[in-house]
């Protein structure tokens, strides 16, 4: 089974369209880059993807769900990062990623030895009691990333997600997603960084709202 599945989706706000007739699969398990400038039509087509916002024509699946009549069944299996990290800059990284386990439904059983793994994941042991304001922003990457997938979501969508971050943090922080590719997670990735590519088992290029090249 793809974990993605898009036919000819169009998405339009008034005359204009952020997203005009694309169409591509992702296999279970990989990784699928859609790499363009600002504005292409990227993020429109991971709303779309995630049930936040709803498709003009076409049609598109995620995870065997209909984003029109599945959406609330389909965040509840994905994660969802951005380049503006959803954090508590209040509260640590144990705090954090407890809080997002508890918004995903993680029983509470099992939630202490989930946020340890993650923080082991993460590389923030002996930084798990600091303030999150105060942790460099590789390492709030890396908390943003155990938070998105504390529930073990089985496809992940990263939107612009390294933008910001130095590149041998990016390296690493790809390493993690690369691991978790490993264990059959399906991985969305949208990113303007040209070498990013290298990293994504297909790209898909975006500009002004189309599909302009797959490989």
């Amino acid at each position: 089974m793809n974990a993605i599945e898009i036919h000819h989706l169009t998405r339009t706000f008034g005359d204009f369209a952020a997203i005009n007739d694309i169409s591509f699969t992702i296999p279970q398990g990989e990784i699928f880059g859609l790499l363009g400038p600002n504005g292409a039509g990227k993020t429109t087509t991971i709303r779309i993807l995630c049930g936040i916002l709803l498709p003009s024509s076409g049609s598109a699946s995620v995870l065997g769900f209909d984003v029109t009549r599945d959406p609330e069944k389909i965040k509840a299996q994905i994660g969802y990062m951005s380049q503006k990290f959803s954090l508590y800059n209040d509260l640590t990284p144990v705090e954090n990623i407890t809080i997002y386990a508890s918004i995903y439904g993680v029983p509470p059983r099992e939630r202490p030895a989930r946020v340890q793994e993650l923080i082991r994941m993460a590389d923030l042991t002996g930084h798990e009691r600091q303030l999150t304001r105060n942790l460099s922003g590789a390492w709030r990457q890396r908390l943003a990333l155990a938070c998105a997938i504390v529930h073990r979501p089985r496809m992940i969508f990263l939107d612009e997600a390294t933008a910001g971050v130095d590149p041998i943090s990016r390296r690493e922080f790809w390493d993690l997603i690369y691991t978790l590719a490993g264990e059959g997670v399906s991985v969305l990735a949208t990113t303007h960084y040209m070498d990013e590519a290298d990293y994504c088992n297909t790209i898909g290029m975006m500009y002004q709202g189309e599909l302009i090249a797959l490989s």
